[in-house]
């Protein structure tokens, strides 16, 4: 079965580029002005100017646009590649705390969680992306392997998992703000475990002997 793209993204070019276009910029500025609890589907086509009807036939709801602005900026943070493996954790952690300064993309995040909790569709389209987003980061640590920083059997996804989950726990759970304190230790951290081989994968234990 072929998997559908995110809602408003089907048949990119023409008139639905520029729908989908204005639509997210305006679901931007809305996110922007008010957050997600104040975004609705009238105040969508008074600020991008395509019918509310329109928008409803082609994202269903708003968490639909936000899912769909989620997809899009995937792959705004970009993946660094210093050539030093401590250095990349470095940069990578400063442009999450970077990218979740901006209000919208607090407010974006924010959304996407609050659209997943209640829709298991939606859960599952923001679970693709943002495993999708990992994946393309761990080059940095494929790379490490490469150089020989870090062993063959180390978990790339589990490294960048432990960078990234103090921004979320301290910007979702305790609604606190993300300071270069956070960017210092979160990448100091995932470093040190990497080293110490705590993202290596297990290594299979000997059978017991049989009974005598």
């Amino acid at each position: 079965m072929t998997e559908r793209p995110p809602p408003g993204s089907a048949r990119p070019g023409g008139r639905t580029a520029r729908t989908r276009a204005a639509v997210l910029a305006a679901a931007l500025d809305e996110l922007d002005a008010a957050g997600f609890e104040a975004l609705t589907l009238d105040k969508l086509a008074a600020r991008s100017g395509v019918h509310a009807s329109t928008i409803r036939r082609r994202w269903r709801t708003v968490e639909g646009v936000v899912v769909d602005l989620l997809a899009q900026h995937s792959s705004t943070i970009p993946t660094p590649d210093t050539g030093d493996f401590r250095q990349d954790l470095h940069e990578l952690a400063q442009a999450v705390a970077d990218f979740q300064a901006a209000p919208r993309n607090y407010h974006l995040i924010e959304g996407i969680v609050a659209a997943a909790a209640h829709d298991a569709r939606i859960a599952d389209i923001v679970r693709g992306a943002f495993t999708t987003r990992i994946e393309r980061v761990t080059q940095l640590v494929r790379r490490a392997v490469d150089r020989g920083e870090l062993p063959p059997d180390v978990r790339a996804i589990e490294v960048i998992e432990a960078l990234s989950a103090p921004f979320y726990y301290r910007l979702l759970i305790l609604r606190g703000a993300v300071d270069e304190r956070l960017v210092h230790t979160s990448a100091e951290a995932a470093f040190h475990a990497a080293h110490a081989g705590v993202f290596n994968a297990p290594q299979p234990q000997p059978s017991a002997p049989p009974p005598r």
